[in-house]
């Protein structure tokens, strides 16, 4: 599918697969950068580089093929199982594994996993959320590990459901962020939605705005560095915790997206990732109406950032 546009007037000049990553948020930017030095994506009518500068005027003509029809396979990436009968499986996701197959991501993800799990095991998996996302009725960002919920059976993913989108579930999570919020408890009421100019990311600079509400507890205090809290979204929205968080001026640890390079650094102290744990997760049963509720420590990266911004503060 060939597509043509012309860059705005106000553009500001930046590397073409840049500008591309913000409006293209399908597509990841090393498909981008392939499609680039493949020919497929040019500069008024010219092959480029995925460094060459756009600017104001500038003619970008995409010529992006119709991606293969999705056959998924399962693969055998090992799961931490904390709970499974016929209806249901609830696991401990770790950081670095993206949930679900996507373009430039069609491999090695939670979903693939969980089929070859359930092939193996001689489970089902629920069908409502397609080929791309069986069983899937809630997600986790790709950095963020934690307790996720999956339905085997179509009733088991209609009746979980339905209990997100009217948030009984119990959802408690917890991360490090950059500094210490001047109150020890506080609600953030935020409406997002998707940035109106960087559409990768989430805001209130929005024009569909969606209301948003997390409450938050400061557990811990690392001097004026930073600060261990407890989150419990009451609401949720995608980046809801990340934006929230940064709207208050504490940006979590390792989420570059939105705290920028200061938040990759904690003075010698490295942060390996997003240090976002989705700790707690409670729900009714789908067939027996009994309330479960599962609770996983946060994972060893988390646990060895802690003590490093403890022993800074003793050294201080």
């Amino acid at each position: 599918m060939i597509t043509q546009f012309i860059v705005t007037p106000g553009e500001q000049p930046k590397r073409l697969d840049v500008f591309l990553v913000n409006r293209e948020r399908d597509i990841s930017r090393s498909a981008l950068q392939r499609l680039i030095e493949m020919g497929r994506i040019r500069i008024n009518d010219e092959v480029v580089k995925p460094s060459q500068k756009i600017r104001p005027g500038d003619k970008i003509t995409m010529d992006v093929p119709k991606p293969e029809p999705l056959e998924l396979k399962g693969e055998a990436i090992p799961l931490e199982v904390l709970y499974e009968d016929d209806a249901l499986l609830v696991l401990n996701k770790p950081a670095g594994i993206v949930v679900h197959p996507a373009p430039g991501n069609w491999s090695g993800t939670l979903v693939n996993a969980l089929l070859h799990h359930f092939h193996t095991s001689g489970g089902t998996i629920s069908t409502i959320g397609g080929k791309e996302r069986p069983g899937l009725v809630h997600r986790l960002d790709k950095e963020t590990s934690g307790v996720m919920v999956i339905a085997k059976s179509d009733q088991a993913h209609r009746h979980l459901a339905a209990q997100f989108k009217h948030h009984t579930i119990t959802r408690v999570y917890e991360a490090f962020i950059f500094g210490v919020p001047k109150k020890g408890r506080g609600l953030i009421e935020l409406a997002i939605g998707r940035d109106s100019k960087e559409r990768k990311m989430f805001s209130a600079r929005t024009s569909r705005p969606k209301d948003s509400v997390t409450e938050y507890h400061v557990d811990h205090r690392y001097g004026k560095l930073a600060a261990h809290v407890f989150l419990y979204p009451r609401t949720g929205r995608t980046h809801q915790l990340r934006v929230h968080l940064t709207s208050l001026g504490h940006p979590i640890l390792g989420d570059q997206t939105y705290g920028g390079r200061k938040v990759r650094m904690i003075d010698h102290v490295e942060i390996p990732r997003v240090m976002l744990h989705a700790r707690t997760l409670g729900f009714k049963h789908p067939v027996t109406g009994e309330f479960q509720e599962f609770t996983r420590q946060f994972p060893m990266d988390m646990e060895a950032v802690g003590k490093a911004l403890e022993s800074m503060v003793h050294e201080g």
